[in-house]
């Protein structure tokens, strides 16, 4: 094997084993295949509806003698490229639910644990979570890590992603990328197919909005 290989399984052996202990040490769980392309291709798809309805025209070519090219934004390159620009960074809109177990765990807003934390600040309980509370809905490591893992998504499969929409928008995204190319059995692709409809919960009887005493303090 070659110094290049070794060094490269050496670096994927590495970044195995400390991702691992994040999640044993911090409870983190870094985004799988599946939920990074599956939340890409949401951003790309929500950018595109947002440009779907422009009438503009573009034109290229910078001859002298020939007629520039005219093609409908909704049709162009250009659009492609705005699209496509910045939807890495927007992944640091996200948030971790970890309510949830399933991909819906990347949610934008806020999550439903710190809301009640905050609710329970609010009401004179003290949280202890070990870092200052100005810092809970800084992009946690999971989705610091979701940005990076866009990028290498991006790197990587940035000709299909053009092959797509310059020959094959009659098939869904998702199932052209993720399906497709990205993932490579169904079971990888499972969480493709899950919801994000929010289960709503009926309070048990007796309980109250502040289960918590006033002033009482809890550390997580």
């Amino acid at each position: 094997m070659k110094v290049l290989e070794l060094f490269g399984v050496f670096l994927t052996f590495v970044f195995a084993r400390s991702e691992t202990f994040e999640e044993e040490k911090y409870g983190v769980k870094f985004a799988s295949d599946c939920e990074v392309c599956k939340i890409f291709t949401q951003e790309f798809e929500a950018k595109l509806q947002e440009s779907s309805k422009k009438h503009e025209v573009v034109e290229t070519g910078y001859s002298l003698t020939k007629e520039k090219k005219k093609t409908k934004y909704v049709k162009s390159e250009l659009r492609l490229i705005e699209t496509l620009d910045g939807i890495c960074e927007s992944m640091l809109r996200y948030n971790i639910h970890k309510e949830r177990t399933d991909s819906t765990r990347f949610a934008k807003g806020q999550s439903q644990t710190f809301k009640t934390l905050e609710g329970l600040v609010s009401k004179g309980v003290k949280v202890d979570l070990g870092i200052p509370q100005e810092l809970w809905d800084k992009p946690s490591a999971e989705i610091t890590q979701l940005k990076t893992q866009c990028e290498a998504l991006l790197e990587n499969y940035e000709e299909d992603i053009e092959d797509w929409y310059f020959n094959n928008q009659e098939e869904r995204f998702a199932d052209f990328l993720c399906r497709k190319r990205v993932l490579k059995s169904k079971k990888e692709a499972k969480c493709l197919t899950e919801s994000d409809k929010k289960k709503k919960k009926k309070k048990s009887k007796g309980e109250t909005d502040n289960p918590l005493p006033k002033n009482k303090k809890v550390e997580l």
